[in-house]
């Protein structure tokens, strides 16, 4: 009987560090999204992403954050329904490789 209250402690202890982890990860994404809404971006015009270290090279985002022990990374894109770059919107002029006379 004691031996298999030492086992669940142990598994327990063991299993600990993840789900923080976890806790730790959405704790960090949203202070990270308040801070954002705080400088006046809306809720709808960007999304923050938790990702592996390996994911997080995506051209579209940003890291933003870290979490889980520096496993996680926290990823910031904007959306369609937010405030574009000018770079990314078409415009009527000449393209650019062309030349002018």
């Amino acid at each position: 009987m004691k031996r298999s209250v030492w086992v669940a402690a142990l598994l327990l202890t063991a299993s600990a560090p993840v789900l923080a982890a976890q806790t730790s990860c959405d704790k960090v994404k949203a202070d990270i999204e308040q801070k954002i809404v705080n400088n006046g971006v809306p809720e709808s015009g960007f999304t923050l992403t938790i990702v592996p270290n390996d994911q997080a090279d995506k051209p579209d985002a940003q890291v933003v954050g870290h979490c889980g022990n520096d496993t996680q990374k926290i990823l910031y894109s904007r959306t369609s329904s937010g405030n574009e770059a000018a770079s990314n919107t078409a415009t009527q002029d000449a393209p650019q490789n062309e030349q002018q006379q």
